[in-house]
């Protein structure tokens, strides 16, 4: 009888990083809707901050996928939500973020605590990353949506703005 080999990562935690796949590029098409919002105003640097957050949240979906592959998961991808463009305003558009980012947020802690219940060492490792991710990620959304609320005029804010 031939040896099966032990799969690398729980079955859970497996099953919970597929479908995190899907909010990543969910993510994706939000932060992309968002830069599309603030590129209809002609606020540019704003547009291209959020268009940037779109191509992380691509990125972290991608680094799931090359996680998944590496450790032998078969998997398809979930499908993606619609992302609608239209917001009532600027701090919508950015409270909608910061809301999202939380949501994302709660994901990995959820993922890591499965990982630590199954004894899952080699997954609990992979998401540090994501975990560490997630602070700066809740806190620049914060920091954004505090600029939008200032009252500032978001053309005059985008010069405060780090691209």
């Amino acid at each position: 009888m031939p040896n099966t080999p032990q799969p690398l990562i729980s079955s859970k935690l497996a099953q919970k990083l597929k479908e995190q796949i899907g909010h990543e590029l969910g993510a994706h098409q939000q932060y992309l809707a968002i830069g599309t919002y603030f590129a209809q105003q002609n606020l540019d640097k704003w547009a291209t901050l959020f268009y940037g957050q779109a191509a992380e949240e691509k990125e972290h979906a991608l680094k799931i996928v090359r996680f998944l592959v590496d450790v032998g998961e078969a998997f398809d991808f979930p499908a993606i939500p619609a992302a609608s463009t239209r917001f009532k305003s600027a701090a919508d558009a950015v409270s909608q973020a910061l809301k999202w980012e939380r949501s994302v947020t709660e994901q990995f802690q959820s993922m890591a605590k499965v990982a630590l219940a199954e004894g899952d060492f080699v997954g609990f490792q992979f998401l540090q990353w994501f975990l560490e991710e997630q602070v700066e990620e809740v806190s620049s959304m914060e920091k954004y949506l505090a600029l939008v609320d200032s009252g500032i005029n978001l053309f005059q804010a985008e010069a405060l703005l780090e691209l």
